[in-house]
């Protein structure tokens, strides 16, 4: 009998995802599964998607509509979402990142990023762009401890953060010099 009622959950939330992007009044928790949620996130972060507003922590992505009714998205298990906006004067205090409300000092431009964990493996070491809001995105594995060194026109800024549900999506405090 479980297995029979566990098989008509999975068929119907299978079904109604189909005609989720026409409901526009959908309230509540949405099973991520059914969603690509990096690139949703990548869409709120890059301003694809308009007249919604997108904050994301260390679990969840919450999208408030015009309606003030909110979605909630769970991120995925074994990756951490943290934007970082490096600086050289302007920047604003900032824990939980808001995707379509932080903006950066240094918009669309090119930075060097080398970020190694804990014990010196080498995470990530390439060039990325800042995102026309001025922050760079990044997804990266959870619950480690990183060093990171950001590099731009011969100025560099080297910090520590680390990836644990306890801590900030949104790093602001990250100056060049």
């Amino acid at each position: 009998m479980r297995k029979q009622l566990l098989l008509v959950c999975i068929a119907s939330i299978i079904a109604l995802s189909g005609c989720a992007g026409q409901q526009s009044e959908s309230k509540g928790n949405i099973d991520s599964e059914l969603v690509n949620i990096k690139q949703l996130v990548n869409d709120y972060s890059a301003g694809n998607i308009e007249d919604q507003s997108a904050s994301i922590n260390s679990t969840q992505l919450i999208v408030t509509k015009q309606d003030n009714s909110q979605l909630t998205y769970a991120l995925p298990k074994d990756e951490f979402f943290v934007s970082i906006a490096p600086y050289i004067e302007q920047t604003h205090p900032c824990a939980t990142h808001s995707l379509t409300g932080c903006q950066g000092e240094l918009m669309n431009e090119e930075f060097e990023i080398y970020i190694e964990d804990h014990e010196g493996n080498v995470i990530r070491d390439e060039t990325i762009t800042s995102n026309s809001h001025g922050f760079i995105d990044l997804w990266l594995p959870r619950d480690q401890e990183y060093r990171i060194t950001i590099t731009q026109n011969g100025k560099t800024v080297k910090s520590d953060f680390s990836t644990f549900e306890s801590d900030d999506t949104c790093i602001t405090t990250m100056q060049l010099a």
